[in-house]
């Protein structure tokens, strides 16, 4: 999916595709599937990061340890 990921004239308008092979058209409805969720991520107006940073801060403790070990 990252290797597609920003390559638009492909997933949007089906271009290039003589260049996939067989995996990477398989792979490529994950693109497709991404673009959903990625074209409405991008808005004119910045986001509120003390206004996200709750939200944030509680799924990343939903995952991590309050302490990494690096």
């Amino acid at each position: 999916m990252i290797h597609y990921h920003s390559f638009y004239p492909a997933h949007q308008e089906g271009e290039y595709t003589y260049l996939m092979n067989d995996r990477d058209k398989e792979m490529f409805k994950w693109v497709r599937e991404f673009q959903n969720y990625d074209l409405y991520s991008k808005s004119a107006v910045r986001p509120d990061v003390r206004e996200l940073r709750p939200y944030y801060e509680q799924l990343i403790a939903g995952y991590f340890p309050p302490q990494i070990a690096w």
